[in-house]
């Protein structure tokens, strides 16, 4: 919920400031450069749904960059076509990324999203509740 700062109660969320690092890191063509380490803890959900929030959520990021074209963003600004520019960002806004999010967790073998977090509370209930 505050990426990118340190505070005791956070969860990296798929929200405009953690979009707008990895947009970053993809318009600087930066990946082999840049080093991710995350950090979770809320203490008012379960560590397990924290860190699996926060890395889905990181990931989501990493992706929507992947899937943005920086080049041809970039040929447009030099080029001096701000209103295509402006268009092509507007157009990519409306992309259907959760279908594509989805395919990835398929093709991972991972659930999606609305089934992650049923896995989550089954672990909680069948294997945290035991620890006390």
């Amino acid at each position: 919920s505050r990426p990118i700062r340190w505070d005791s109660d956070h969860v990296v969320l798929f929200d405009d400031p953690t979009r707008a690092v990895f947009h970053e890191v993809g318009a600087g063509q930066a990946w082999d450069r840049v080093k991710i380490a995350l950090d979770y803890f809320d203490a008012s959900i379960n560590r397990i749904a924290a860190y699996v929030i926060g890395i889905r959520a990181t990931r989501k990021a990493i992706l929507y960059s992947l899937l943005t074209p920086h080049r041809e963003l970039a040929q447009l600004q030099k080029e001096g076509k701000g209103a295509q520019r402006l268009a092509l960002m507007e157009r990519l806004k409306v992309m259907p990324f959760g279908e594509v999010w989805e395919e990835c967790c398929r093709r991972a073998g991972v659930p999606g999203e609305a089934q992650w977090i049923k896995e989550a509370e089954s672990y909680e209930k069948k294997v945290l509740a035991k620890r006390g």
